[in-house]
């Protein structure tokens, strides 16, 4: 079956920028989506579209295509408590996630104090040109409620972390 509108698709990535690994889904569950339904990066999203399971590829993107180029004065300071990671202390250069009224959002700190943080609020991949190495581990049609959730359900329901 082809990656088309509203598939559900698993897929493992390799990301590397200038030859260097920087993330990968190998050792771990593979990332699922739902295909045109404006949960994955555009210029990946374009690449998968017509590929079928076991399918390896890989696409290199440019800012546009994907986290955008950066922003220099995305600066913004943010209270500790709000933000998320696993650590007590918070220290420059470590990113965390941050809720606000436009949903979840990763920052990297520039400098740390006592209750604030001053965030860099561009996405750590930003300004860099990418390059995904893909392989398609399945491909199957979307349920119904799956498509108006907005993504794909595991075995066990609603896919939730336990």
């Amino acid at each position: 079956m082809q990656i088309t509108q509203d598939s559900a698709v698993e897929f493992h990535y390799t990301l590397s920028e200038a030859g260097e690994q920087i993330e990968t889904s190998t050792n771990d569950q593979p990332l699922s989506y739902i295909h045109g339904g404006k949960g994955m990066l555009e210029g990946l999203e374009t690449a998968l579209t017509g590929k079928t399971a076991g399918e390896k590829f890989s696409v290199t993107l440019a800012p546009s295509e994907s986290y955008g180029e950066r922003v220099d004065d995305l600066i913004q300071r943010i209270p500790l408590k709000h933000l998320q990671g696993d650590t007590k202390v918070w220290k420059a250069g470590m990113t965390a996630m941050v809720h606000s009224n436009q949903g979840q959002h990763q920052v990297t700190l520039v400098k740390a104090g006592r209750f604030n943080a001053d965030c860099d609020l561009n996405h750590p991949f930003a300004g860099k040109t990418l390059t995904f190495d893909v392989e398609v581990v399945s491909v199957r049609a979307a349920t119904s409620e799956e498509i108006e959730h907005g993504h794909v359900h595991s075995e066990d329901g609603c896919g939730h972390s336990h």
